[in-house]
């Protein structure tokens, strides 16, 4: 009886020895095999105790006449391969483990300068031995056809996790810790689709009194509002008081035009420029037949007598466009052409203050919708404008910064349309903007973070047993570009975008500016985003453990 007690132990020790991993498997999987080899090592001390028992219930008995007296020969041989089998397991798994540390250890002290590279904007520098996706993902990963190097996100690209050799357990098991993350995380309650089509048919309501009121005046011509900002990109940072953003495109009266004129002076980094408005000539133009009079060819006061005042007598200082005075009458056309609207009956309309757009909330006793109308002038017939929308603390009147939302929007359009059903891209978005609220890190850097890693990680690997992995790179990607003091802005000099977003010239040869300029020039607030990071990530780390 003692025989097959000693053998079932034995046999036990066996099987419930540790696996050896290959060097595919992540630090999480690391951390569960040394406590399972913890586990091991308490079963191990209880099996010697057992055996020690054993041996003095034999009385005289020793170890090699106990094994002897109760096995037979055959036994005793399979006893011996069996022992040999742990003792070789043991032994590959350490050599892996050494192979994985030994390279890490040597890349710490040279990963910097490795990363450096990678943040530059030279085709993909220092990326090329990077491999993110199998032949078969190449579609669902290059949202515009070509290779997988991205031109501006200072972070190690994810392994392709779709083409490594997992079995459906581990899939499962990563099913399982996405799922439990996701339910962890309180989600705001958030009807994004419905705002963002109530908001658009109320800008359509707008604009055909609009055309009405503007038909032969000399005010700039309002074109079809686009829905712009996170909100019609599918996601929002706010819990409550969700704001739906439209960029309203201008263009220049009869008898105006407008010339845009970037300015040199102020910051290097961002792209600011002027609207220069310019009377034309309308004599004998197909105007004249609108009783119009030609600016520039007819007497100042008979202009004053019989035609309305010039848009440079309006809306402009110094022969410039001003957002502030573009403000104003924005606001005087909404309150003005408000009551003419169907939505009027059941709405309360009240302005929110604002200088450099037109600000709104809508009311109606159960539900409040906050609008917000920004304008601009459109370069050329690409996705790129010049609006209203403030990037400094101050912005002069008559300064309009360069915008890009109507090409970030329609990327996020364009990975929607590819990304199978249940991506959760737009999850892990709003989940870093919450949870990087109260310290230095804007909307807009993890914005730009996640719309890099789009860019590399394939559209098919944002599903919830991603989930987790997911988190896990944008924290990564937050790291790197702080530690390395650069984020290259997405749109600006970007070669790679989608063909659906269309760019003018410049912006495709254009620098991309480094998003973390000030941490390049101040080692305080380097250090302050570094600590920073360090509580973001022991945030993440808390969430995903589920600790308290």
């Amino acid at each position: 009886m003692d025989s097959w007690v000693l053998w079932f132990l034995l046999l036990q020790g066996v099987l419930q020895y540790p696996q050896p991993v290959g060097d595919g498997f992540d630090d999480v999987t690391r951390l569960r095999m040394e406590a399972r080899a913890k586990l091991q090592e308490e079963v191990k001390m209880r099996l010697e105790q057992e055996l020690e028992q054993l041996v003095l219930m034999q009385g005289v008995w020793g170890w090699e006449d106990l094994l002897c007296s109760a096995l037979e020969p055959w036994q005793l041989w399979a006893i011996a391969g069996l022992l040999l089998v742990p003792l070789t397991l043991w032994n590959m798994w350490r050599k892996s483990s050494m192979r994985r540390e030994v390279p890490q250890e040597e890349n710490n002290g040279g990963n910097e300068e490795d990363i450096r590279n990678v943040g530059e904007n030279e085709g993909g520098a220092g990326n090329e031995d990077i491999d993110v996706g199998n032949a078969g993902e190449d579609e669902d990963n290059d949202v515009n056809g070509e290779d997988h190097e991205d031109h501006g996100l200072v972070m190690q690209v994810p392994a392709n996790e779709e083409g490594d050799a997992r079995n459906e357990f581990e899939h499962d098991r990563d099913d399982n810790l996405g799922r439990m993350v996701l339910e962890r995380i309180q989600w705001p309650v958030q009807d994004l689709l419905r705002g963002c089509q109530w908001t658009t048919n109320l800008m359509e309501s707008f604009a055909i009194y609009f055309r009405r009121v503007l038909s032969d005046s000399f005010y700039p011509v309002l074109q079809e509002a686009i829905g712009v900002g996170s909100a019609f990109e599918g996601w929002s940072p706010r819990e409550q008081d969700v704001v739906y953003q439209v960029l309203v495109p201008m263009t220049p009266p009869r008898g105006h035009s407008f010339h845009l004129e970037l300015d040199t002076a102020g910051q290097r980094q961002v792209r600011n420029f002027r609207v220069r408005v310019q009377q034309e000539c309308t004599c004998g133009s197909a105007q004249q037949g609108k009783n119009m009079l030609c600016f520039l060819h007819h007497p100042e006061e008979e202009l004053s007598r019989n035609q309305d005042p010039s848009l440079l007598d309006t809306l402009c200082t110094d022969s410039y466009l001003d957002v502030h005075k573009t403000s104003r009458w924005f606001y005087q056309l909404v309150r003005a052409v408000w009551p003419a609207l169907l939505q009027s009956h059941n709405w309360h309309l009240v302005l929110l203050p604002s200088r450099r757009s037109c600000q709104f909330k809508v009311t109606n006793g159960r539900e409040s919708i906050r609008i917000e109308m920004l304008f601009g002038v459109r370069q050329g017939d690409s996705d790129i404008f010049v609006s209203s929308e403030p990037r400094e603390a101050y912005t002069s009147s008559t300064i309009w910064p360069e915008s890009y939302a109507v090409a970030e929007m329609k990327f996020f359009k364009v990975i929607a349309r590819r990304a199978p059903p249940g991506s959760l891209h737009l999850k892990c978005l709003q989940f870093f903007t919450r949870l990087q609220l109260g310290l230095g890190f804007s909307t807009y850097t993890i914005k730009t973070i996640v719309m890099h890693l789009l860019r590399i990680v394939p559209v098919s690997q944002w599903r919830r047993r991603h989930f987790v992995r997911r988190l896990l790179d944008i924290s990564e990607g937050i790291r790197t570009c702080v530690q390395v003091r650069r984020l290259s802005h997405f749109i600006l000099g970007n070669p790679r975008l989608p063909e659906e977003i269309n760019l003018p010239a410049e912006i495709l040869i254009a620098s991309p500016y480094n998003l973390f300029h000030d941490l390049e020039m101040d080692p305080v607030a380097h250090s302050q985003a570094m600590s920073q990071y360090v509580v973001l990530h022991q945030w993440l780390k808390r969430i995903i453990n589920n600790e308290e």
